[in-house]
């Protein structure tokens, strides 16, 4: 862990890995739940944490003291089945399923089986409002972007692209691999909260054609 000052009021976690970011978001959510950390913003990122909106430099959660305390936090693992679960019904009807399925050395059909079969976890958001980029999908299925991005991605597109799946929430370029496809509203600025995807939050991809349960993936 390295933690570096950003202006007066805020500070950058840099973490190992993406599950240590996460850990550290959950444990800095909790703590703050808790009225034990005041802070304003907690923002996570694939392998930092922003801190942003600390008391003053003298104050018991100022910059000064918490950079000095965080690395000695016992930070424990994120609960695997910790958090609210939203369920997005897909079509699996991407136009790159087939370069997925021989990235995974697999037929077309088992893309859609390993994807529906993962219970995913919002790591952070990004790109556009309500874009999450989800964790869960084993290394073996990561895959590269598109060498050639598209100029447009419509939206609701479900998209692989290295170890994130995520759902484009309006229409825009884009260089993921489409797979699926989903009516869900990823973004409405009517709603409360207009995100229906945030930071911790669990997603399971339902195919249209059955609601039965899937087992994780292995």
């Amino acid at each position: 862990m390295r933690v570096l000052p950003v202006g007066d009021r805020a500070l950058l976690v840099e973490l190992a890995d993406g599950t240590e970011a996460q850990a550290l978001h959950a444990e800095l959510l909790r703590r703050r739940a808790a009225g034990t950390l005041r802070v304003r913003e907690i923002v996570p990122a694939a392998r930092t944490v922003l801190l942003d909106g600390l008391d003053g430099a003298d104050g018991p959660d100022g910059p000064g003291r918490l950079a000095a305390e965080l690395p000695g936090w016992e930070i424990p693992p994120l609960p695997p089945h910790a958090g609210a679960v939203v369920e997005i019904p897909v079509r699996y009807d991407g136009p790159d399923l087939a370069e997925v399925a021989a990235h995974w050395g697999v037929p077309v059909t088992e893309v859609a089986r390993i994807h529906a079969a993962t219970e995913f976890r919002v790591a952070f958001c990004g790109f556009a409002p309500g874009f999450g980029y989800l964790t869960g999908l084993p290394e073996r299925c990561a895959v590269p972007r598109r060498a050639t991005p598209r100029t447009a991605v419509p939206v609701g597109s479900v998209a692989l692209a290295g170890p994130y799946t995520g759902v484009y929430p309006r229409a825009s370029p884009g260089g993921w691999q489409l797979i699926g496809s989903t009516d869900r509203v990823l973004w409405d600025h009517a709603r409360e909260p207009a995100a229906l995807l945030s930071p911790g939050v669990r997603v399971r991809f339902v195919p249209e054609d059955t609601r039965a349960p899937a087992q994780e993936a292995r």
